[in-house]
């Protein structure tokens, strides 16, 4: 029979066939569903723990309030009857600033003090809290001695209002009652417990717990949410979540009216300093005046009277008005500089606007030195007079207007809604759990399957396959569909007996035709079928094919030579093994099995070693013999990578089957053990892909050819 060459594939460009390539949109759908179980496995385990995760959640209560913050200060009455001096002490507060304050320890301090934030008395019992069965227990003071602050305090509810409370020791130390103050020595200090409210069964028990106040502020600023809504309106939102709802209330309330007293707080003491500095400067405004009305009254007395014409007392009224004037801006200008830079805008504005009422001022002097001497100092004196009455009427009301506001305590905030207790809990939302856990089930799922599809890199095209080991790829069995069959067939009938008309039984037909074309004699041949690592269904394949070649009519002898872990059983207590110790022959070692023409040798058991029995010359004789009797003889082997069964047996056989997993096996490892089997000899031999995938456009059927070992 003429020999048949593979045409080897052209090599790539790139000088390398890639195993793995970019996957398709259809392709992806495919591989999705193959894997379909496997990501439903991934799904339900994922919305088991979402359902788990909703159940153990504690119940979330969210409050809110409404604060208005008056920004520029339109709002404010006591402000606007200060006039001009209501405007240098006007706080100019922005929303930001505001909402730093709200969140300042400042604020939170004194609300984790007065609500006793940092005693905690958590609910103890896992089937409690799945089952929201938690007692509820608020301390309204706990004192832990140092030595043993890190131990285990519990609380242990006795009766509706009385419970126990148990040491580290695991000792009962003291018994109390609600809104009873108990204490009890302890080490050399005090325990300190009072119980303000309890809600629990008896026989429920809490873990005290009691932290620094620093740690219960920066817990209580994590929890808390202030934002300003809209774009500068100045109302601001705080909104605060806590597993009770009366005590989301009571915190944000206590929260605002702390922030509200410490806004009054801070702007009466704004006018109780400026109040201080005005009475401290009254004496010597007023001395000042005093001693300038002094001086106009000697010098009129001195001069006797004099005539003031209409055009100097106009000069007069002039220069007084203009000095009035400019005082005015001064004070605009300090109130500007509290918010702006000297080179703001505004403040530019007052400058030029003083340095022109200034510039007024000096050429009404100048023309005021052509008026007679007498008449000069007369209108200076009075100037000065007007001038410093001016300054100390301004003052007298400034300071009772600022009396006024110390008075009254009026701040730029106002609570506009307080926050109520809320009876919808606002988390665990569980249902948007579920769904989020079932979506990343999913998720994981698919990049799970992806994950293996690129880490399971081995070779999966049969054209690398033959072009890199120049053997032909008889077959690609299909993977069955559960993976369980193939922990049976051994046990029960062959596949192909069972399921004819299945592929996998088509690709065992096209693997027996194959095999009619290239054995080198098609009668009493021997066929050696070996693997290269344990799983990769080398027994199935060999008792497979030889249930196929059985059922066209042909006696088939199938000898199971892996006689450290057989799995072909043929029920004879007989087998390979003992055939070659000269125990037993092959005519009592053999069992027709499953079909008419199909006979079974099994492994046997030895105390020899496998490899020395297979060295003798009793091998060579068994299969010359079985030869001899069978049409053919198929011997399945061990794995070539762990012992050297098959490379004994290799040289008297006709022709060999390599079963290959698919895309488990890398072409480095293929190639080196098609190199060794070379070495021994020179038989002709061809590959089987086994546990291959459904490839969309593939048959997954090989195609006939010869190759062999030697180069």
């Amino acid at each position: 029979m003429a020999e048949k060459t593979v045409e080897k594939s052209p090599v790539p460009k790139d000088g390398a066939d890639k195993s793995i390539k970019a996957l398709s949109i259809v392709e992806t759908v495919d591989l999705l569903w193959k894997n379909k179980f496997l990501i439903l496995f991934f799904v339900v385990i994922a919305g088991l723990v979402g359902v788990l995760y909703g159940l153990w959640q504690r119940p979330q209560y969210t409050s809110d309030l409404l604060l208005q913050v008056n920004t520029k200060g339109s709002g404010n009455k006591a402000t606007k009857a200060l006039g001009e001096m209501g405007a240098v002490l006007e706080m100019y507060s922005p929303a930001d600033a505001e909402i730093e304050l709200i969140k300042s320890r400042m604020v939170l301090s004194y609300v984790v003090e007065s609500e006793h934030l940092n005693f905690i008395a958590e609910p103890m019992g896992f089937i409690d809290r799945l089952t929201h069965n938690e007692g509820r227990m608020d301390l309204d003071s706990l004192k832990i001695p140092m030595l043993a602050h890190s131990g285990k305090w519990i609380v242990e509810v006795v009766s509706e209002d009385e419970f126990a409370v148990i040491s580290p020791e695991e000792k009962e130390i003291l018994r109390g009652k609600v809104d009873e103050l108990k204490d009890v020595p302890y080490r050399g200090d005090i325990f300190t417990i009072k119980v303000r409210k309890m809600h629990a069964k008896p026989g429920q028990r809490f873990l005290l717990k009691e932290t620094t106040p620093l740690n219960a502020e920066r817990t209580l600023y994590g929890r808390l949410s202030v934002v300003e809504k809209g774009k500068q309106t100045g109302i601001i939102a705080v909104r605060f979540s806590h597993r009770y709802p009366d005590r989301a209330a009571a915190i944000l309330n206590t929260i605002a009216r702390t922030y509200l007293r410490q806004n009054v707080e801070m702007r009466s003491a704004e006018a109780e300093k400026t109040l201080e500095f005005l009475e401290g400067q009254l004496p010597g405004v007023k001395a000042k005046l005093d001693s300038a009305e002094k001086v106009l009254a000697d010098y009129r007395f001195s001069i006797g009277s004099v005539d003031m014409t209409g055009e100097t007392k106009a000069h007069l009224n002039k220069e007084v008005d203009l000095q009035k004037q400019i005082l005015e801006l001064e004070q605009k200008k300090q109130a500007a500089m509290r918010l702006f830079k000297a080179e703001h805008p505004s403040i530019v504005t007052i400058v030029k606007q003083q340095t022109r009422l200034r510039a007024e001022l000096a050429q009404l002097k100048k023309n005021a030195e052509k008026m007679p001497l007498t008449q000069q100092e007369v209108t200076r004196l009075q100037e000065e007079v007007a001038v410093n009455n001016e300054v100390y009427t301004n003052m007298l009301n400034n300071i009772q207007q600022l009396r006024v506001v110390r008075a009254g305590e009026v701040g730029n905030v106002r609570i506009v809604d307080f926050a109520q207790v809320e009876s919808i809990q606002s988390k665990p939302k569980k249902f948007n759990i579920f769904v989020f856990s079932v979506g990343a089930g999913f998720a994981f799922g698919v990049f799970f399957v992806f994950l293996m599809y690129v880490f399971k890199n081995g070779v999966r095209r049969t054209a690398e396959i033959e072009r890199e080991t120049g053997l032909s790829v008889l077959a690609k069995i299909p993977q069955l569909p559960s993976k369980l069959l193939h922990k049976r067939v051994h046990h029960n009938a062959p596949f192909v007996l069972q399921n004819a008309d299945d592929r996998v039984s088509e690709s065992f037909r096209s693997l027996q035709t194959a095999l009619g074309f290239l054995l080198p004699q098609p009668e009493h041949s021997i066929v050696l079928i070996m693997g290269l690592t344990p799983g990769v269904g080398k027994s199935f394949v060999s008792l497979n094919l030889a249930s196929t070649i059985a059922a066209s009519g042909k006696r088939v002898l199938l000898i199971d030579a892996d006689m450290r872990r057989g799995v072909i059983h043929s029920g004879s207590k007989f087998g390979l093994a003992d055939v070659l110790l000269g125990l037993a022959t092959i005519d009592t070692a053999t069992v027709q099995k499953y079909t008419d023409n199909l006979f079974v040798m099994n492994a046997g058991k030895t105390k020899i070693a496998a490899c020395e029995l297979l060295r003798s010359d009793a091998m060579d004789k068994l299969l010359k013999e079985a030869r001899n009797k069978f049409d053919m003889v198929v011997v399945d082997t061990p794995p070539l990578n762990l012992v050297t069964d098959a490379e004994l047996i290799y040289p008297l056989i006709d022709y060999s089957l390599l079963v290959l997993h698919y895309g488990r096996h890398g072409m480095d490892e293929i190639k080196e053990t098609v190199e060794r089997m070379r070495r021994y000899s020179d038989k002709p031999g061809a590959i089987v892909m086994n546990h291959c995938e459904y490839e969309l456009g593939h048959y997954g059927y090989g195609y006939y050819g010869k190759g062999y070992y030697s180069k």
